[in-house]
């Protein structure tokens, strides 16, 4: 008797047929590789470039929300993506777009983040004024275009891993140059406040960006960015909640005594214009989910158990109310690339930005991150301007080789910034105690 087939590659193959030569097309051409295993295809072949890179091997030991050194059961930059990559990519098979192309950008999307993750942020863009700004996503295309090394050009030019157009498109969460970027308003994630503006390229990776976006006219996210991008959301949002109940700094069975304080930073980090009678019927209807606990979280087998079953049911909502909408919205269509737009329920939005309020005022706001955080803002800053003043010799051998190729103060600016952002929260540390320690200021905790 025959086995019966999985029906996924074949819906895969399906829908592989609706991207084009244009999408699967290469900044720099490959020859076929010479194999004896049947030939992946271009999209299979970029994801295993990111999983290989050593930037993705680095978010190990990024910060997400609590820094990796803090725990051994919270999330750092790497097993949070590795979490967005699974979202994403059952979510884009759910609604009909490539499910390799929407996984690769989960995986990739949180490479630009320098050390102590957004607080990092804050400060390399406050440093790189005089040369573009920085900015975790336009520094995750450097990052995937010329940074890491796999491919070089005609000319001896590093073009990274030499990803595929779509990719490189799903991979771009803004895509514009500074100069187009909105001000910047509310808090990020991990609850600092956004003072960087978001943008998606430097000025020098710019060939670059109007190469897989030379199809497309205006600033439109592709659909794969998109599915990136809620995926992203979701699983911050509920799993952020879960570090902090483990960590015993949320008791999703006590909400109410921290009401109305946590409606008012609701207000205050994400959703100013909602009400407090609106925000505790969207805890309700969380609330009604079957798995909600109704003890508090003791750490036996069986309290991480129902843990780990409430983050899973919140996860399977959320995408199962966009899969549903977006689905409704399209029709025929099939959202490939630049055909279609996900559609998020005014509802599942809210119940996301709830769970984050959660999360931002329990655990975010708390004195001691506060006060560390500090600490890691002035260790990156003086680590920059040790390294502008050392040049070369403070620098790996690959960014010493960009700045003596680098034609100004600007372009030298930029290559220390890209050294510094490659950095670990553990090789920050290590690297200012080898070059700012013997200045007569106090050591930045650990």
């Amino acid at each position: 008797m025959t086995e019966p087939r999985d029906p996924a590659p074949l819906a895969d193959a399906h829908v592989a047929g609706a991207y084009t030569d244009v999408d699967r097309a290469r900044r720099v051409v490959e020859p076929p590789k010479r194999v004896v295993a049947p030939q992946r295809s271009p999209f299979e072949r970029d994801r295993a470039r990111v999983v290989h890179a050593a930037s993705t091997r680095r978010l190990a030991a990024k910060t997400q929300v609590m820094g990796p050194q803090s725990d051994d059961f919270v999330r750092n930059r790497l097993t949070h993506s590795l979490e967005v990559a699974q979202v994403a990519r059952d979510l884009a098979r759910a609604l009909g777009c490539h499910p390799d192309i929407a996984e690769t950008a989960a995986l990739a999307h949180d490479l630009g983040h320098p050390p102590f993750g957004h607080n990092g942020e804050t400060v390399l863009a406050e440093a790189a004024q005089a040369c573009g700004g920085f900015e975790g996503n336009a520094q995750t295309l450097r990052l995937l275009t010329r940074l890491e090394a796999k491919t070089f050009d005609a000319d001896g030019a590093s073009v990274g891993l030499n990803l595929t157009r779509a990719t490189l498109d799903a991979c771009t969460k803004y895509p514009w140059r500074r100069a187009d970027a909105p001000a910047p308003r509310g808090v990020h994630g991990d609850g600092s406040p956004r003072l960087v503006v978001k943008f998606g390229v430097y000025e020098d990776d710019v060939p670059a960006f109007d190469w897989f976006r030379e199809p497309v006219a205006g600033e439109r996210r592709c659909v794969e960015a998109q599915v990136m991008d809620l995926a992203d959301d979701v699983a911050y949002s509920v799993h952020d909640v879960e570090d902090g109940v483990v960590a015993g700094r949320i008791d999703l069975t006590d909400l109410d005594a921290h009401l109305p304080a946590l409606w008012t930073t609701v207000r205050e980090w994400y959703a100013p214009e909602a009400s407090d009678d609106e925000l505790a019927d969207v805890l309700a209807g969380l609330r009604s989910v079957g798995s909600w606990p109704s003890a508090p979280y003791d750490g036996t087998r069986r309290s991480l158990a129902a843990l780990k079953n409430l983050t899973s049911d919140l996860v399977g909502r959320f995408c199962g109310a966009v899969q549903g909408a977006t689905l409704g919205a399209l029709g025929d269509e099939v959202p490939v690339r630049h055909h279609g737009d996900l559609v998020v329920p005014a509802r599942t939005a809210l119940e996301i930005t709830v769970l984050k309020g959660v999360a931002a005022h329990l655990v975010m706001r708390a004195d001691d991150r506060i006060a560390l955080m500090e600490r890691q803002r002035q260790l990156l800053a003086e680590l920059v301007a040790e390294l502008t003043r050392r040049g070369p010799d403070g620098l790996d051998p690959s960014f010493a080789e960009d700045w003596s190729a680098a034609g100004d103060d600007a372009a030298r600016l930029r290559v220390v910034v890209d050294q510094v952002a490659s950095l670990t929260d553990a090789s920050a540390y290590a690297l200012w105690e080898r070059l700012c320690s013997r200045v007569p200021r106090a050591v930045p905790g650990a």
